[in-house]
């Protein structure tokens, strides 16, 4: 804390204030945040069409999701810190065009292991927006007072992004194939890439030195194999390859510490400035901003596909079901802004942590003709609990580091988000396909490709019953909606532990702090 203290909480009075161009940049900076929010939540509306176009295994169905974020999470240091070298703008425009060139890859793929590849090239030119547009929104903003109110409204870029998605997945879906939800992306990275060039300030670090190749390395083999460990235990239990991947990473990342530690020792720069790390304020709100995605993007697995599979609810209608929740989330994140004057961090990011747990509870609740409004109220919790936790915790990051060290406070944020969403699917959704599994009760006369596809996803089990006559396919759809919803119970439950255990962590450490 002593090395980075006073210049991190101690802001000069004259701290020049925004003007329109400022406000204007931000209106850019908050475009990628939208469109990579509305490519999270209409490939989850996607699903069930793609499960029926390209027929996934139930482990392709994991990896289609969870491939985006665990490719972020490796990267997003190298990019966070390539960033403040090379320009946060001329990255953030790299990562634009890719993004843009691979959403139309992936729309034309003709498999599951093509559109595997692709969403993780997705998460490779992802990993550039991020960090650099949080980066040159710290640029932007020096005044705390709004920069705070920056952060919350390029917040609600994601918030309003995830609300959109669906709606915008229901339209798409009813009147296109599949791949539209990739290809709309397409227009709008263009567009970025015009807005980028006349809106936004080039901002780099003035003497950036040279690139810590070693230090790429090992932050590669310590965040790619590390997550890829809990994906595979999460999907298959303890294996030789998913301890492999463990040591491997936890090594790597042992000396990665070890390596920055002794660059700073001898003067000289590494990849991430590990000081950081001795900011209790920073690990709490990384640790919260994880959680938030954990619970994001296990509720909308789940939820999906109960809208559209159990309920048989069309893209459009479940999109609606969601989007009040996604509002709320916006409109909290805005008000946290203001709350944030008046109330502590030690108080707010707890409260909306535990909102979101008290949503989770909700969902244990599912069952007959209160199923919608049950779910839509439990959605709105959960996005008024992540709009107040995570404006305050991204603005309490970037408080946290000197402007110079912006990029790596951003990529550490964002990194944060990427593991909560690896997470949160890999985790909760295999807790879910865990359940449903052990649940679902096939009729044994059903031929044994038809039967394996029943068990392995819910989506399985209504393209089969649909192929299917008489009373077996009621029996094998109504056993499987069964099996799905009691797995929505236990995953709610286990997601509303998670949250309450993090937010008595939270509300502990930064008591202790103020103390």
């Amino acid at each position: 804390m002593t090395v980075i203290a006073p210049a991190r909480r101690t802001q000069s009075p004259a701290a020049p204030r925004a003007g329109h161009r400022e406000w204007i940049g931000l209106a850019v900076l908050s475009l990628p945040t939208l469109l990579v929010a509305i490519d999270n939540t209409v490939l989850g509306f996607a699903l069930p069409a793609i499960s029926a176009a390209l027929a996934p295994s139930a482990t392709q169905l994991l990896w289609l999701v969870d491939i985006y974020p665990l490719v972020l999470a490796a990267l997003l240091v190298t990019m966070g810190t390539l960033g403040d070298r090379i320009g946060h703008r001329r990255t953030l425009m790299i990562g634009v065009a890719g993004f843009g060139t691979v959403s139309a890859a992936a729309a034309l793929a003709t498999n599951a292991l093509h559109l595997v590849g692709a969403r993780a090239l997705l998460g490779f030119f992802g990993a550039m927006l991020m960090p650099s547009a949080l980066a040159l929104l710290r640029t932007l903003f020096t005044d705390r007072a709004q920069r705070r109110l920056a952060v919350a409204i390029w917040a609600t870029g994601f918030a309003g992004g995830a609300a959109l998605g669906p709606i915008l997945g229901g339209v798409l879906l009813q009147h296109f194939w599949w791949g539209a939800v990739f290809l709309v992306n397409v227009p709008a990275m263009v567009a970025l890439l015009v807005l980028a060039t006349v809106a936004l300030p080039e901002s780099r670090r003035p003497v950036p030195g040279r690139l810590d190749l070693p230090g790429v390395l090992l932050s590669l083999l310590a965040m790619g194999p590390t997550v890829l460990a809990i994906t595979l235990v999460a999907d298959s239990g303890i294996t030789t390859t998913a301890a492999l991947a463990l040591l491997v990473g936890v090594g790597s990342g042992v000396l990665f510490v070890r390596r920055a530690r002794r660059r700073l020792a001898a003067g000289e720069e590494p990849l991430l400035d590990v000081t950081l790390f001795a900011s209790a304020v920073l690990r709490l709100s990384a640790l919260a901003n994880a959680t938030t995605m954990f619970a994001l993007t296990g509720l909308l697995f789940f939820s999906a596909q109960y809208l559209l599979l159990v309920l048989g609810l069309s893209p459009i209608d479940a999109g609606l079901v969601l989007l009040p929740g996604f509002l709320v989330t916006m409109l909290a994140g805005l008000a946290a802004a203001r709350l944030g004057r008046m109330f502590p961090l030690r108080a707010l990011v707890p409260a909306g942590l535990g909102l979101a747990a008290v949503g989770f509870l909700l969902c244990t609740t599912l069952r007959g003709d209160t199923s919608v409004a049950v779910l839509a109220s439990a959605f709105i919790l959960v996005g008024a609990g992540i709009g107040l936790s995570e404006t305050i915790t991204n603005d309490a990051i970037l408080a946290a580091a000197p402007p110079d060290r912006a990029g790596s406070a951003a990529a550490v944020s964002e990194t944060a988000y990427e593991i909560g969403a690896v997470l949160g699917t890999a985790v909760l959704g295999s807790v879910l396909t865990a359940v449903y599994r052990g649940t679902v009760e096939v009729p044994t006369s059903i031929a044994p490709g038809d039967a394996h596809a029943a068990r392995e996803t819910l989506g399985g089990a209504v393209g089969t019953a649909a192929r299917l006559s008489g009373q077996e396919g009621q029996a094998l759809l109504a056993s499987a909606r069964d099996a799905f919803v009691t797995g929505i119970d236990v995953t709610a439950l286990v997601g509303a532990l998670t949250l309450a255990t993090v937010a008595l962590v939270v509300l502990l450490g930064l008591r202790s702090r103020a103390r």
